[in-house]
């Protein structure tokens, strides 16, 4: 069994450029609670710490081997040009090296070096973050909880074990906040996370049923994200307890989500989710995304709490220290526990309107939750949201029945999004006064506001749009202009009742690319 003081002193020895397989100049070092890490050149190197904090245990050398192992096995998944291997660290009578020839001491992660401008939460911190990259973020995460195993361990995803761990939360906030302010928001917050586990249970358990819980990463924050290298990548996972690694794909994105709002990314924060569920399609998940918004931020809190703890030896100055940080955590939970007022928008235009533009600017300013009738017609028929159906005009997955049980698909994920606390906004060409009337009939039977985007965009500018669009190929339309033609010549314009309820929005506000 290794000790701090034996890890201590290898890492000393390591930094010696000589230790290193590789010609370096200089080695540097960062230190977490469980690991060292060493840098030189283009690589890293990445050691775990002797200790035993309960949840994991690094003391002997064959479990931080498996644990190297599991770490460079599991990140491989969402950062394979990252993670090169794991490689000895080695000691005969001129010291420690690593990969070096000699007796095995230790083992430690090689990664590829990267430059730390390249961390999501660094490029946060200098501007709001691009449209593409939030896309690509949203597509990827997406692809890879699909991918991943489903947990068959029934403890995995329990419901009675999701609400303990959220409830362990409070401990160490509790002992630590002493302000009547913080005081009185902590147990508002516990108020909340007990009834919403126990209002939840039956979803979480339905999650589990269906194959939601699955071999996660179990840490997506920001700064366990990169851009570099032409590739997006997540690293960093969560290896050394299982149990934080297999949970429901909601909670994994939900500590994304969470992070941007604390980075005061709320457009991003928005936009990953919608574009998340576009590519899922997992609509379920909104049910828990609160919950578990409110839980990642709770067991920031915490860690950002244990921290201080260890590192602020006076209780004043950690009061400061709670105040300026991990407060701002609990009031966004707070916030985030918060449901949206209960509206129901539903867009009504022609192709290249600008319908899906000013419904993604709602997702974006309000946080509301865009369903796109592009996509779900397609997803019925088993389609990719960008993949060509082929259709001729009328028929395939444009044929008046599909249409229709489109129309139905889009009513009964509206009411999902209504039910989970959040607004939708319908994305669709809504030509048909039934089309409408069902819409605004869920509206009123759920007690919701109802509003009609309505498009108004002079013909000759629509078919320029639409004949653009098409050039370009990167939409989910599959309108062309002999659609359009029948669209324009189809539609049942808006009664005077409807017109009560409308919002016109004028061409001059929508991009060409709808």
């Amino acid at each position: 069994m290794d000790t701090l003081a034996e890890h201590r002193r290898r890492v000393a020895a390591l930094q010696h450029v000589q230790a290193w397989p590789q010609p370096v100049e200089q080695v540097e070092v960062i230190e977490t609670h469980i690991s060292t890490v060493l840098l030189g050149g283009d690589y890293a190197y990445k050691l775990k710490k002797p200790v035993d904090f309960g949840f994991l245990d690094f003391t002997r050398l064959g479990r931080r081997h498996y644990y190297c192992m599991e770490e460079v096995r599991l990140n491989r998944r969402l950062a394979p040009h990252v993670y090169v291997d794991v490689v000895p660290v080695t000691e005969d009578a001129s010291g420690p090296r690593l990969d070096g020839t000699g007796e095995v001491a230790d083992y430690a992660v090689k990664m590829r070096r990267f430059p730390q401008a390249a961390l999501l939460g660094n490029r946060a911190q200098r501007g709001p973050l691009e449209y593409d990259l939030i896309e690509r973020l949203a597509d990827k995460l997406a692809d890879f909880h699909a991918a991943m195993p489903i947990a068959t361990d029934p403890l995995y995803g329990a419901p009675e074990r999701i609400g303990q761990r959220a409830l362990e939360n409070f401990e160490v906030l509790e002992r630590n906040f002493t302000g009547q302010k913080q005081v009185a928001r902590l147990r508002r917050l516990r108020i909340w996370v007990q009834e919403a586990a126990q209002r939840l249970a039956a979803a979480f358990a339905r999650r589990q049923r269906e194959g939601h819980v699955r071999e996660c990463h179990g840490d997506l924050h920001l700064d366990n994200i990169i851009a570099w290298d032409g590739e997006l990548a997540a690293f960093d996972c969560i290896e050394f307890a299982p149990d934080l690694r297999w949970i429901d794909t909601a909670n994994d994105i939900a500590f994304t989500v969470m992070d941007l709002h604390f980075r005061a990314q709320p457009v991003a924060a928005h936009h990953l989710l919608n574009a998340y569920l576009e590519r899922s399609g997992d609509y379920n998940a909104l049910e828990l995304i609160p919950f578990y918004s409110v839980y990642r931020a709770l067991v920031r809190a915490k860690v950002d709490t244990l921290s201080l703890e260890k590192h602020c030896g006076t209780l004043e100055t950690r009061q400061v220290m709670l105040e300026e940080r991990v407060d701002r955590y609990l009031a966004l939970a707070e916030y985030l526990a918060r449901p949206d007022p209960a509206h129901l928008v539903i867009t009504f235009g022609v192709a290249g309107s600008g319908k899906s533009t000013a419904a993604q600017a709602l997702v974006e300013r309000f946080g509301c939750i865009r369903l796109r009738s592009d996509i779900e017609r397609k997803r019925l028929l088993g389609f990719a949201s960008h993949a060509h159906t082929d259709s001729p005009l009328g028929g395939g997955a444009y044929t008046h029945a599909h249409t229709q049980q489109t129309y139905a698909r889009l009513r009964t994920l509206a009411e999902g999004v209504l039910s989970a606390g959040f607004v939708p906004v319908v994305d669709a060409t809504f030509l048909g006064r039934a089309q409408r009337r069902r819409f605004a009939e869920l509206a009123e039977a759920r007690q919701a506001g109802f509003a009609i985007l309505a498009l108004e965009v002079p013909p000759a500018q629509l078919r320029l749009r639409v004949a653009q669009r098409r050039a370009r190929g990167r939409d989910a339309s599959e309108a062309d202009l002999s659609v359009l033609e029948r669209q324009l010549q189809q539609r049942e314009l808006l009664d005077a009742g409807e017109r009560e309820r409308t919002i016109v929005v004028p061409a001059q506000a929508t991009d060409p690319a709808d």
